[in-house]
């Protein structure tokens, strides 16, 4: 199996250029997508916009306890290092790589493999 490869955006020069609302979560732009960036503990964490089962937006919910994130439409749990589903439904949420450097903070946006790689 082929590693993943990512385009590498900067989304922020520091941590706190980022603006985490009260639920720890905050909204980006990157590559043409909205994005949420989620802070549990120490760690920053992206996923999709939207819950992939009833697309309610995930900024709008927050972070339990474990650190999941808490969909506001029907409190559908996911995980956020592998977005599995953890409250039972069998969905899952796109997550993206996020990465903390000397030159500022990155999100990873998976290249496409070779078979589409003309649609970049």
């Amino acid at each position: 199996m082929r590693a993943k490869q990512y385009h590498w955006i900067r989304i922020a020069e520091n941590e706190s250029e980022l603006d985490f609302a009260e639920n720890g979560i905050c909204v980006v732009e990157a590559g043409g997508k909205k994005i949420c960036v989620a802070k549990s503990g120490d760690r920053l964490f992206g996923c999709s916009y939207s819950c992939p089962h009833a697309g309610g937006i995930l900024a709008d919910g927050y972070l339990d306890a474990v650190g999941n994130v808490v969909c506001p439409v029907h409190r559908y749990k996911f995980n956020l290092a592998n977005g599995r589903n953890t409250s039972g439904e069998g969905y899952y949420l796109k997550t993206y790589a996020i990465e903390r450097r000397a030159d500022g903070i990155y999100i990873g946006i998976e290249e496409r493999g070779a078979l589409f790689g003309w649609l970049k």
